[in-house]
């Protein structure tokens, strides 16, 4: 019996391949981008996961309760873990870091080996809380000393071209003018793809406390990340009753309370609105998702048209079989096992699809995904097979076979109204997710632009930074005058990290009798840098030598002065994170954050810690100036390459992920349109089919081509119109939504609807014209001819 409906199916498959081929189509589409989509989902969903302790690894976080609201940040003294280690017994490891966004291209070298490589500072234990596999080494010494470096085995190879015998071996190291010797004390394998953190190296923290000339008592401030491991038998909500408390009773001053957030949570959980986590990287893991599963149900709904369109063709096949005793049960078994085969197919061609165009959705994602074909992929795939070809086939199996068998050889069967209205409905269904995609793509692309083009506050174009090395830092005042003096450059001046992605700071502020801890982002500069950035002032002056010293002046930005609550800020001395200073300006907001953040508190004080140089140049000179650059640098910086980056690439780099997911709605947009159009145009095919007679009778009447061509085509022009009509709203309220996530957005505007609609009224009129024209042309003689 198997083999007979095998047969059957196979037998109907090739009888009618315009069927087949566009059900082909639009099932492999729809199946190949949702594999792609659960490969990338997938993916995300195993960041950070690979630790050994990932159950009981956890980061702790503080709530800052200020004038605001509550601001939540990983933020927390050097110290923290080391004092938490000796009061709380359920701690197996405690672990301090600097944040790896500080340390991203230090100078490492071995002999006349200059290598630039991103590394953190890290408490001895740190490879003992984290999974990262050490080739060479035992992970409760590799940081035990200070002098000790961990570098990875990418690193070894660059700097000894070997990764035997170098334990013991010592590498340069420089940050700013400190420049130190480590000895290689393990050798780790490179981090995961699927790792957040990425590094080359690791120093110990010690040797950090004593480049910044820490002392031994813990500071109630500092901008460092805190790891703890749990023991087995901890209980994570008593422990996190008794931390909350912690810093009330160590420090005085502005309530702050400490938690425990798992470390896993960090990558799609990193959102926190008024001390509540409040999303984060997840939203584009649920978006895909649904896309995903949208994408699959209008490939089924195609399927459901045009399988139940064609019945009539099988309509005697089926009273025939029903009047020879065959049950409806082993009707709809039939019609569900050609479902499947077709839907499996389907899913050959979506694997073949997947292999080819992998590397371009690599590209586009920036991820390293492959397919290995083991059991739970396999047994994945097969599952949203096997879902997709159960929802494509159900509906016509159950209508084919429902039909009265002796109705069906009399030729007396009528159709309901019902089946009308389900046909209309799954076309309406179809539409209403194109256009909503359709909506989504243009708002998302308008949103990158407006953020593309937005006035910062700031220039950050034609301006280049690289880190100071070498003889740089030495004589830092020198190498910026000698700098100033080349053609094309505007000016030049250093300062401590970058514009962008350096963390606030708490700093302990009274405001109206209140205690309360206001994060500043400080910005230390050296003079001229405010020029260099092109930054405007509201009131005062900027740093000048002209004035003597200014190292104890300070520079707020119009949100600080606002939130401190000080009025007429110019000449006043205020007490800042126990130090006293004068203010000698305000400087005009800027953005120094994405636009998804409202501009925050900030400061300016000179430093003469400056580990990165900037240089404004002309836009016209720019190659040229670059290039002079690069040849002074040589000669004043023997043994260093010049690397530079432009600062408007990092202001891109925070929109990274708005880009992927612009370029993939505009693909998976474009898919879920042609699919609905593939079906689109088999229905109007079938439409065209079922009413050749009384085309053919109405041309003999009188009736013109474009009279038959509008009759064929107002049908679908209806359900298309109720789509647009439907998707409107819903698409306003999800993109509102989702402009939400930005403090400063682009209005919705009905530019995009109308733009929408007319795409999509376009799209069907030519979608069905060609089966609309042909069947109107069509020779009505033909036609009636068997009548």
């Amino acid at each position: 019996m198997l083999k007979n409906y095998c047969k059957i199916a196979w037998h109907n498959l090739l009888k009618d391949r315009q069927f087949t081929f566009l059900n082909l189509v639009g099932l492999s589409t729809g199946l190949a981008c949702a594999l792609l989509i659960y490969l990338w989902v997938h993916d995300e969903l195993r960041f950070d996961k690979f630790h050994k302790n990932d159950s009981r690894l956890f980061q702790v976080m503080e709530n800052r309760p200020n004038a605001a609201g509550i601001q939540t940040s990983p933020e927390t003294p050097a110290l923290l873990g080391e004092t938490l280690t000796g009061m709380m017994p359920e701690i197996e490891y405690a672990v301090v870091s600097t944040p790896p966004s500080w340390f991203t291209s230090v100078a490492v070298s071995v002999g006349d080996d200059n290598i630039k490589s991103a590394g953190i500072f890290a408490g001895k234990d740190y490879f003992n809380v984290f999974s990262y596999q050490l080739i060479q080494g035992n992970s409760n010494q590799v940081l035990a000393d200070k002098n000790s470096i961990v570098i990875s085995e990418k690193l070894a190879k660059s700097l000894f071209h070997t990764t035997d015998n170098i334990i013991g071996k010592p590498i340069r190291w420089q940050i700013d003018h400190f420049e130190k010797y480590g000895v290689v004390a393990g050798v780790f394998k490179e981090t995961p793809a699927n790792s957040s953190v990425q590094f080359d190296f690791v120093l110990s923290f010690d040797a950090f406390k004593e480049m910044m000339s820490m002392g031994g008592n813990m500071a109630p401030q500092g901008p460092f990340y805190t790891y703890l491991v749990l023991k087995k038998d901890a209980n994570v909500a008593h422990f996190n009753t008794k931390l909350s408390t912690f810093m009330s009773s160590y420090f005085k001053g502005p309530s702050r309370d400490l938690f425990l957030k798992p470390y896993a949570d960090n990558y799609l959980y990193g959102k926190y609105e008024n001390g509540v986590q409040a999303g984060g990287r997840i939203w584009y893991v649920q978006l895909f998702s649904l896309i995903a599963i949208f994408i699959l149900i209008i490939a089924c709904i195609n399927f459901m048209n045009l399988y139940t369109a064609k019945a009539a063709g099988r309509m005697k096949e089926m009273g025939i079989r029903k009047s020879i005793g065959a049950s409806r049960k082993a009707l709809i078994f039939q019609y569900l096992g050609e479902a499947m085969l077709m839907t499996f197919l389907a899913l050959i061609i979506a694997l073949v699809l997947v292999v080819l165009f992998l590397p371009t959705f690599n590209n586009i994602t920036g991820k390293h995904l492959t397919t290995p074909f083991n059991i739970n992929l396999l047994t994945a795939f097969f599952i949203i097979t096997f879902i997709t070809g159960l929802i494509g086939g159900s509906y016509p199996a159950f209508y084919l076979s429902g039909f009265n068998p002796v109705a069906v050889l009399k030729g007396k069967i009528t159709r309901s109204a019902g089946e009308l209205w389900t046909r209309k409905g799954l076309v309406v269904f179809q539409f209403t997710m194109s256009a909503m995609f359709i909506v989504a793509v243009l708002v998302v692309y308008r949103q990158i632009a407006y953020v593309q083009s937005r006035n910062l506050g700031y220039d950050k174009d034609h301006v280049i930074y690289f880190e100071s090395e070498g003889k740089v830092p030495e004589n830092m005042t020198t190498f910026l005058a000698e700098i100033r003096k080349l053609p094309g450059v505007v000016n030049a001046s250093s300062m401590v990290g970058n514009v962008l992605g350096a963390p606030s700071v708490g700093i302990p502020w009274q405001h109206d009798g209140q205690d309360e801890t206001i994060l500043f982002r400080p910005f230390q500069i050296n003079y001229g840098m405010i020029e260099t950035l092109g930054i405007q002032m509201a009131a005062g002056r900027t740093f000048s030598g002209d004035f003597g010293t200014d190292s104890s002046k300070i520079i707020f930005n119009e949100t600080a002065i606002k939130t401190m609550g000080i009025k007429d800020p110019v000449g006043k001395i205020i007490r800042l994170g126990g130090v006293s200073r004068q203010i000698i300006g305000v400087a005009k907001d800027f953005h120094f954050q994405s636009l998804h953040e409202e501009v925050k508190p900030l400061f300016f004080r000179i430093d003469q810690l400056n580990s990165t140089v900037m240089v404004s140049i002309k836009g016209a000179m720019q190659q040229q100036a670059i290039d002079r650059l690069r040849a002074f640098y040589k000669t004043y910086n023997p043994g260093f390459s010049f690397d530079y980056k432009f600062l408007d690439e990092d202001y891109q780099a925070q929109y990274q992920s708005e880009k992927q997911v612009a370029v993939l709605s505009k693909y998976f947009a474009g898919l879920a349109v042609l699919i609905s159009c593939l079906g689109l145009f088999g229905l109007a095919a079938f439409t065209a089919e079922r009413r050749r007679k009384e085309i053919g009778i109405r041309k003999v009447l009188g009736a013109t081509v474009s009279h038959v061509v509008i009759m064929l085509s107002k049908e679908f022009l209806q359900s298309v119109l109720i789509a647009i009509l439907i998707a409107t709203p819903l698409a306003w309220w999800i993109m509102t939504g989702w402009l939400q996530h930005y403090a400063y957005h682009i209005p919705m505007g009905a530019d995009i609807f109308l733009l929408t609609g007319g795409a999509m009224i376009l799209l069907t009129l030519v979608t069905i014209s060609f089966q609309a024209i042909k069947a109107a042309m069509a020779n009505p003689v033909k036609s009636l001819s068997n009548e």
